[in-house]
């Protein structure tokens, strides 16, 4: 048996009995371990001679959730940092320090839906030589994974499949993925969505992720900016959202369960 699976079976004895058949619906505990180490394959950096990887894992869950995992969420959360442990020294990456895990509480969030933010994080000496290049510590960025619309897609019985949701920006029928943490919008070259339009400035506004949210802010702008018809200087998105600029509309769309 390897060791990882041995590890999340010691994952998956944390949840038995009454725990266990509570989270059939709700969020899986062993489903956390693979989307953390999926999370930390996805952000790797490579420098020099190294590959280096998050070292903190932020775990945002609902209400319910939260609640439900807190009788055992010290001894859930040393389990998945050693997953995560394990994980990096098989792979030959490299951590600035052990891995840190932290659960945080998200009202915004479903049953069964949950956000991984992931960082770089310099804590006390750093790992490697004195002349080894460290990357500069990345900016926090969350996934967010939801429940799959299709029950018999789980992986094992009794798990609940999750997926990556889906964000984007409609403008003119074409879809924009979002998958930066801030994305800027207007006429100007270095936006991440050009805007052909006269009455648009050239920065004219930036959606922004803040933990599991999606906040659209203008940025200054000559004429403005309209969030479902009402002049806002900034707004909290919910999927549907139409934000006009200048004379040009784009509608958020976020797949939530």
């Amino acid at each position: 048996m390897s060791v990882l699976r041995a590890i999340e079976q010691k994952i998956e004895g944390l949840v038995e009995g009454v725990f266990g058949r509570a989270f059939r619906t709700n969020v899986q505990p062993v489903e956390l371990a693979r989307k953390l180490v999926k999370e930390m394959d996805d952000h790797r950096t490579v420098s020099v001679s190294r590959v280096y990887v998050p070292n903190e894992y932020t775990i945002y869950l609902s209400t319910h959730d939260r609640t439900q995992f807190q009788a055992y969420e010290d001894s859930l959360k040393l389990e998945l940092q050693e997953y995560l442990a394990e994980h990096a020294r098989r792979e030959g990456y490299v951590m600035l320090s052990p891995p840190a895990v932290l659960f945080n509480t998200d009202s915004d969030l479903g049953v069964g839906v949950f956000g991984i933010a992931t960082r770089m994080v310099q804590r006390g000496r750093k790992t490697g030589p004195p002349d080894t290049p460290v990357p500069k510590p990345a900016a926090a960025a969350t996934m967010v994974y939801r429940p799959k619309t299709d029950p018999s897609a789980a992986a094992e019985p009794g798990e609940a499949p999750v997926e990556r949701e889906s964000v984007w920006l409609s403008v003119d029928g074409e879809r924009h993925p979002v998958d930066k943490r801030v994305m800027v919008l207007g006429r100007a070259q270095d936006c991440d969505i050009r805007l052909a339009d006269p009455n648009v400035s050239r920065r004219h506004a930036e959606v922004r992720q803040e933990e599991t949210s999606y906040w659209i802010v203008d940025l200054g702008s000559t004429n403005g900016m309209e969030v479902n018809g009402r002049r806002l200087r900034q707004a909290k998105l919910e999927d549907g959202d139409r934000v006009t600029l200048g004379s040009t509309d784009v509608v958020f769309e976020r797949e939530l369960p």
